[in-house]
């Protein structure tokens, strides 16, 4: 299961707020669900640093305080905020196992979660860790599960497949959101980036044998592609799994 826990306090506690209906109300008048959609509107304006819950608080219209009797943290807020997210992942789109076969379905939940993460930024700056038990998880992760059941994998070589998948997705999005970062908040284009940077390079690494690199830099006609190298390595992971399931 895909992991992005970040828990520091009692596990049940949070498992329980991550199920809590939606109209649960407090004696303020405002619902978890507010709270945490507050919590995502901020992180996809704010990037994952501006979801404090002072923020938070201040969103909903409550003291900072008040909504701590909701929310024992931030952890737990964004834990919350991540399996909201995860829960819209395929809404009103197909699901992974409606594709024609399980690598088309693979090809499918990389895409999808490679468009969702830059939809969602802060959700590939959130640090991994134990899984995520609220609904929005549970039940994207089975719908991706569903894709690759019965095709020849263990039930653990399906759960590996599905967590690659989806953190070869992630790191792409992650370097493509980098990237529109720094050429956002820069002066330079890549090619002038480029021009300024290669004599200084050139002169510096005179001497060292770098005629590989060189050769396969000269290659690339830009300073990345994030979503060609996510493509690439997806269908080596896949040409594998095709040749394992044959075995």
């Amino acid at each position: 299961m895909p992991r992005k826990s970040t828990r520091t306090a009692d596990p049940a506690a949070l498992t329980e707020l991550l199920w809590s209906p939606a109209t649960s109300v407090g004696r303020s008048g405002v619902t978890l669900a507010a709270i945490t959609a507050a919590g995502v509107r901020i992180g996809d304006e704010e990037r994952l640093d501006g979801v404090t819950m002072r923020r938070v608080a201040e969103a909903v219209g409550v003291a900072p305080m008040t909504l701590y009797s909701y929310v024992p943290g931030r952890p737990e807020l964004l834990e919350l905020m991540l399996d909201s997210v995860a829960a819209t992942t395929y809404a009103g789109r197909p699901k992974p196992r409606d594709k024609p076969d399980w690598r088309a379905a693979m090809e499918y939940v990389s895409e999808r979660n490679w468009e969702h993460a830059l939809a969602h930024p802060w959700t590939v700056e959130a640090p991994p860790g134990r899984p995520i038990l609220g609904p929005g998880v549970c039940l994207k992760y089975e719908d991706e599960l569903a894709a690759v059941d019965g095709i020849g994998l263990t039930d653990q070589e399906m759960d590996h497949l599905i967590t690659t998948v989806i953190g070869i997705s992630a790191s792409a999005a992650r370097w493509r959101i980098s990237l529109d970062r720094i050429r956002a908040n820069s002066a330079l284009t890549d090619d002038e980036w480029w021009r300024l940077s290669e004599p200084v390079l050139s002169e510096s690494a005179r001497g060292l044998d770098l005629h590989i690199s060189t050769r396969v830099g000269e290659s690339m006609s830009s300073v990345g592609e994030p979503h060609v190298s996510m493509r690439f390595g997806l269908a080596c992971l896949l040409d594998g799994v095709a040749k394992r399931i044959a075995r």
